[in-house]
């Protein structure tokens, strides 16, 4: 099915969307318009233009394919599937995600991979082609997050207070540059080669997609963060 979104609003775009019996659906001049794929299984879902809030929220199993940047609360709570977003990404991109990957070629902004969370065989993947902003894994649960810092060699690739209140799954930065103002409670060590096995095929996929040198990539110095279990986050948020 293709599909003209232009002039059309959220609701009747969504509609159509949910309507169609086909498994492929192309949206052609998109702006803004949201919700698009929430909670939608089974399909790929082809956008061409610029998806607004919540792309993709409650997926689960369906494709998405995004011919540019996409807005805020990407991935909001999906559950299993696949975004893959041809441009830069919002805020709280990833938001609660508990299952599925979403991959970003360019930068993505504040607060992306908060609450992420895994269970069982689910484990959510985020990666980011550039930079990500401040509060990156706020809260995470499991899951992992990849900053690549394709273009950003020479400037720091995370904002500050990477990490804040994490207390499971892993980040992985491509760096070598410590993040700014780390929490205490937040573990940093240089990602050994036996633990880039576990990011590898997600950044071959990653790199597969938006034309990427994997190799040269994954033989770059990586810095790992996870939760330090031994440094309780009591007096993060209080005076007592």
């Amino acid at each position: 099915m293709r599909i003209n979104a232009a002039g059309l609003d959220f609701q009747e775009l969504n509609r159509m969307i949910r309507d169609s019996s086909d498994a492929d659906i192309l949206v052609e001049n998109c702006l803004g318009q949201r919700y698009i794929g929430s909670g939608s299984t089974g399909r790929t879902i082809t956008i061409c233009g610029t998806p607004g809030n919540a792309l993709g929220a409650y997926m689960n199993g369906s494709r998405i394919i995004v011919k540019g940047n996409v807005q805020d609360a990407v991935g909001d709570t999906m559950n299993e599937g696949e975004i893959l977003a041809h441009g830069f990404a919002g805020d709280a991109t990833g938001y609660a995600m508990r299952g599925g990957r979403i991959y970003v070629e360019g930068s993505i902004g504040y607060r992306a991979g908060i609450h992420m969370k895994a269970y069982g065989e689910k484990k959510p993947v985020l990666i980011a082609g550039g930079t990500a902003g401040s509060f990156l894994g706020e809260y995470q649960a499991g899951g992992l997050i990849t900053v690549l810092g394709v273009g950003a060699e020479n400037r720091p690739i995370v904002g500050n207070f990477c990490g804040t209140g994490m207390h499971g799954g892993k980040i992985f930065l491509r760096t070598t540059e410590l993040p700014p103002a780390l929490p205490k409670q937040v573990k940093i060590t240089q990602a050994s080669a036996e633990d880039l096995e576990e990011i590898a095929p997600f950044v071959s996929e990653f790199c597969q997609e938006f034309q990427l040198p994997y190799e040269k990539i994954m033989s770059s110095t990586f810095l790992m963060l996870t939760p330090d279990t031994k440094n309780p986050y009591r007096q993060l948020y209080t005076q007592n």
